[in-house]
């Protein structure tokens, strides 16, 4: 059978998908707890399913990727990365196009940028305000700070003085993603938000078009700098080499500033979680001002408690709260049958709550990730999933996970915090899903 809509009049869906594609996460929650793990909605060219039981999402992750498609009708992050990003792409276009910044996300060069994530987050929080305690939006502080370490990491030092240009360009489209479903879709014409973004994304890449000429002219051999990787690449074309830096750069900054500002919220809100985080930061990474070249990824592996905050973090608050691909075929999910042509929204949000694998899902308990079972361990593993599954995960989950494991230990070392007593704010946002109004928190600097 197909996944069934809500027990109500077909003319009331129409409202349940406004409401969803406006603040989709009270939707979804209402949806789950009413109707299931998999819910039907919408009709004709737009019907979707909607997966968010732990179970399901993995059966759907376990899939062959051929049975979807992610260059589909409703893939508004084509209009912002491009048709040839390797996240908008399909069939063997999608794994040459991934192949080609693979090596990119290399264990070897996540420890190397271990060091300069440090340093990063040292020179931000040098710059706050000193003496006394003042107003900061840590949201915008770490989100500069992240651009400047995925900008670091991808490009070497070829790129470091377009880092806040690239910030600046990529605020627009950020602001559309933002926007209800309703006002992404699709048009020809250059009017609005979605023009805004289309004559942002050409400045972009008349930025990395001088870049690529510079690269050509002059290689550095820089091991690190992926550009010159791509543009040394004979198998991918200059569309193709600014899709993906235009993808590495935005995907690789504003979900992890987002999850960023979640965890500040999280553990300013827990009592003990702060100074249990500067506890382990002043025994792992040593007096602020040591030679960073000595922390390695040795130093990152015992920052245990650091790694499940981060953990808890993303099961509550994932950076995409739903995720599209088309069904290029009937799929079964859960017993129901969503067909060929659906769109197929699954839910990290939904998972990471999911009440049959999670106890007491909705409280902020790192330490649940502790002593667990073999069996819990599968079935917990199995529900977290905010970088998604399979052959399609996030390809840059390991440097996300390291940033922000090595974020919140120096911040919480060297930063005293106060979150406001009006508590954790709302969601905004889908696609990418932040905290309302930022962390605007009491912060003073400790060293």
């Amino acid at each position: 059978m197909s996944p069934a809509p809500p027990r109500s009049p077909i003319h009331l869906q129409p409202l349940l998908l406004f409401k969803m594609f406006r603040d989709p996460q009270p939707v979804l929650d209402q949806l789950r707890a009413e109707y299931g793990p998999v819910v039907g909605l919408g009709f004709g060219p737009a019907r979707m399913a909607i997966v968010g039981g732990a179970e399901e999402v993995r059966s759907l992750f376990a899939r062959p990727v051929e049975d979807f498609r992610w260059n589909h009708k409703f893939n508004a992050l084509a209009v912002v990365v491009g048709k040839e990003s390797m996240i908008t792409s399909d069939g063997d276009d999608w794994s040459r196009r991934r192949a080609s910044v693979q090596s990119a996300f290399s264990r070897r060069r996540l420890n190397r940028w271990i060091p300069m994530i440090l340093g990063q987050a040292d020179a931000a929080i040098d710059a706050l305000p000193a003496g006394g305690t003042h107003e900061v939006d840590l949201y915008r502080v770490g989100r500069a700070t992240i651009l400047e370490i995925v900008v670091r990491a991808f490009f070497g030092e070829s790129m470091v003085d377009k880092a806040a240009r690239f910030g600046e360009l990529m605020q627009a489209p950020q602001d559309y993603l933002e926007l209800p479903a309703w006002k992404q879709l699709p048009h020809p014409f250059p009017i609005g938000r979605r023009g805004r973004v289309k004559a942002d994304r050409r400045a972009f890449d008349d930025l990395v078009r001088q870049a690529i000429v510079s690269t050509s002219t002059n290689p550095t051999g820089d091991p690190d700098d992926v550009l010159e990787v791509l543009v040394h690449d004979d198998s991918i074309s200059e569309q193709e080499i600014l899709d993906q830096v235009n993808t590495l750069v935005g995907a690789g900054f504003d979900t992890t500033a987002a999850s960023l500002a979640w965890m500040l919220w999280c553990c300013g809100l827990a009592p003990g979680i702060w100074a249990e985080l500067r506890a382990e930061a002043d025994e792992v990474l040593g007096a602020p001002g040591r030679d960073l070249d000595a922390v390695d990824h040795g130093t990152l592996s015992r920052l245990v408690v650091a790694d499940r905050v981060v953990r808890e973090t993303l099961r509550l608050h994932p950076a995409g709260v739903v995720s599209p691909r088309e069904a290029a075929c009937d799929i079964e999910v859960g017993g129901y049958t969503i067909a060929e042509g659906t769109l197929v929204l699954w839910s990290a949000h939904l998972s990471g709550r999911d009440p049959d694998v999670w106890n007491d899902p909705l409280h902020f308990d790192p330490d649940r990730f502790l002593d667990l079972t073999e069996d819990q361990r599968a079935a917990t593993d199995a529900a977290w999933v905010p970088f998604g599954g399979g052959r399609r995960n996030c390809i840059g989950f390991a440097l996300a996970q390291m940033e922000l494991t090595l974020l919140i230990a120096r911040l919480a070392q060297r930063l005293d915090v106060t979150a406001p007593a009006t508590g954790k704010p709302g969601p905004i946002g889908m696609v990418v899903n932040r905290p309302r109004g930022g962390v605007p928190f009491q912060v003073t600097r400790r060293t």
